[in-house]
């Protein structure tokens, strides 16, 4: 008899891992990036803006994942997932009047704001597929 090759890791369900890493990884490339703003001499306007959007949009979802919990409830669900599509609009609108104003104000909110997302999503991933498998207490399978 052939046994049957395991799984790969990003199709088997995971059980939903804490955020607060991969948040505290994106506020802290915001703070870093303000003395690399300053020493460079790009505008801090830009980063202003970049900062409130990360910041503004991580405090709306860390409201969100507290309303849902626990009420057995999917309506909360529904609004997150409307709330992170209406995410990326708003980010998109706001960076493209900023670059309307000023495209450098723009350019430097725009990458303040990816800098921070790409390290949130990325520490948000690896603590996903190295967690544990959905149902089970921590052991990988």
């Amino acid at each position: 008899m052939s046994e049957e090759p395991p799984t790969p890791a990003w199709k088997q369900p995971r059980a939903l891992p804490q955020q607060s890493l991969p948040q505290v990884a994106g506020l802290l490339v915001v703070v870093l990036a303000l003395p690399l703003f300053l020493v460079a001499g790009w505008p801090l306007s830009g980063w202003g803006a970049g900062a409130v959007l990360w910041v503004g949009f991580e405090a709306m979802s860390w409201f969100l994942v507290r309303v849902r919990g626990g009420t057995g409830n999917l309506a909360p669900a529904g609004v997150a997932g409307f709330l992170k599509l209406f995410r990326a609009l708003v980010v998109m609108a706001v960076v493209l009047a900023l670059v309307a104003s000023d495209k450098w104000v723009g350019l430097a909110a725009a990458l303040t704001y990816a800098a921070a997302y790409t390290a949130n999503l990325g520490l948000s991933l690896v603590a996903y597929y190295s967690g544990p498998s959905a149902g089970t207490s921590g052991a990988h399978s």
